[in-house]
């Protein structure tokens, strides 16, 4: 509670509500009479007598007047006070002041929550070769976060998913089970500190680096320390940094697995109608323990006989990027460029590289846009645990994928994939062989908020 005292004002019980008397107009009248006291003990019939006696009629007049004004506004503005006082059910003659104060805390609280989400229902159609039968499937994605601001400085966030908790690749429920419910799981719980230019992660946080589905999974979500850093230069670019420790696989009586990572990158200002950024990171990883995967984290990286991973991963990365004006403003350009290679690997499948090119957006309705993908990785050119898994093979494959996005009303996303694909090396792809393509057809319907 505030220690300042409340004063209740206007209403029958206000003894200033009446009566009010501006304070320079009184002093006036007290000094004018005071000197025509004094000119009257020193001459009773002098012209500065009468002169005084006719200012001292005219403030008493402008006085009276100003009252009449006064009490006039005070009578409206207390009738309007107790008329929303009674509407709202609040005591008549409450403090103005401390209803404002009451109301406007809940509405800076709001301004600093912030929250968001979406849900996502899927149809996918799976068509394989003689190896695995053709499968249809849906499934459904639910997603809500929270931010908010504690001070100019920290913010706090939280996201909870639908999802197996055990898998960090995907938040998808398989639609299935005899009608079992959902499982959800909190899938970013962390603090923001705020410093200007830098921003310093702590928990489980949302991905800083610059990505594409090649080395990132959009879905991980990391753990640990990170921060990112964006700084204009002249001309309109930014130079950005990015930095995180990933705790991967803590254990109590054993080596932990960790990931350290830097990516360096630039933007571009506009040169014309074309716009250039360029991302270079180095990811390494120290896998000393690995009682906390699966065979959903291993996937296909290779492994030796014990179980551990055949390779080290030491990931150099880079991605570029290249925005035109297009045609039009409704179809911009957006070509991008992914080269990754894992410098520890302990075979010569050691690389991936892919590339999209996007014409359209998506962005307001009746917005449309197409995107082609060609993307290939060797079996241990990234680590599988985190890549995505768009497709039925995490690594060692060659990829074909055509995207199509419509925008049918405010807040809503229709798309269209198709991918086509097969395994990339067939020392690595047994039983499978290079030339058995594959296909997987997805329509989804996305609402977001």
């Amino acid at each position: 509670m505030s220690d300042r005292m409340y004063v209740p004002v206007g209403g029958a019980a206000d003894p200033c509500r009446r009566g009010r008397r501006p304070l320079p107009l009184a002093i006036a009248a007290i000094l004018l009479a005071s000197s025509a006291a004094t000119a009257l003990a020193q001459d009773p019939g002098s012209a500065q007598i009468v002169e005084l006696q006719a200012q001292i009629e005219s403030l008493k007049r402008e006085q009276a007047d100003r009252d009449a004004r006064i009490s006039a506004l005070e009578d409206l503005l207390y009738g309007i006070l107790d008329s929303q006082a009674s509407d709202s059910g609040e005591t008549q003659g409450q403090a103005p002041a401390l209803a404002s104060q009451t109301a406007s805390q809940p509405a800076a609280a709001d301004a600093r929550l912030k929250v968001s989400g979406d849900l996502r229902v899927r149809f996918q159609g799976d068509h394989s070769d003689d190896l695995a039968v053709d499968r249809r499937s849906s499934q459904v994605r639910a997603r809500l976060g929270a931010t908010y601001a504690v001070s100019d400085r920290v913010t706090v966030g939280a996201r909870i998913v639908t999802g197996d908790s055990g898998d960090p690749n995907s938040t998808d429920v398989q639609l299935s089970n005899f009608n079992d419910d959902l499982e959800v799981s909190l899938d970013q719980a962390y603090v923001q500190l705020d410093f200007d230019h830098l921003k310093i992660y702590g928990g489980k946080f949302p991905q800083p680096f610059v990505r594409t589905d090649l080395v990132w999974d959009s879905d991980v979500m990391p753990q640990g320390l990170a921060a990112t850093y964006k700084r204009p230069v002249a001309g309109g670019g930014a130079f950005k940094a990015n930095g995180m420790f990933f705790v991967v696989d803590e254990q109590a009586a054993d080596s932990d697995s960790t990931m350290t990572g830097l990516q360096l990158g630039y933007e571009t200002a506009a040169i014309g109608s074309w716009k250039f950024d360029l991302a270079a990171g180095y990811y390494d990883y120290r896998l000393g323990s690995i009682a906390g995967a699966d065979a959903g984290d291993f996937r296909s990286n290779l492994r030796d006989q014990d179980g551990t991973y055949l390779s080290d991963f030491d990931l150099v990365n880079v991605i570029a990027g290249v925005n035109h004006a297009g045609f039009s403003p409704n179809w911009p350009l957006r070509l991008t460029v992914d080269y990754v290679r894992n410098l520890g690997a302990a075979t010569d499948a050691d690389t991936g590289y892919g590339a999209d090119l996007s014409v359209g957006k998506a962005s307001d309705v009746g917005d449309w846009r197409f995107t082609y993908g060609y993307s290939a990785a060797q079996t241990d050119a990234v680590f599988a645990a985190f890549s995505h898994d768009n497709i039925g093979i995490a690594t060692n494959y060659k990829l074909h994928a055509l995207t199509l996005d419509y925008v049918p009303s405010p807040r809503t996303l229709v798309t269209g994939i198709w991918y086509h694909y097969r395994p990339f090396r067939a020392v690595d792809a047994a039983p499978r062989e290079t030339s058995d393509w594959l296909d997987r057809l997805r329509l989804a319907f996305l609402v977001n908020f």
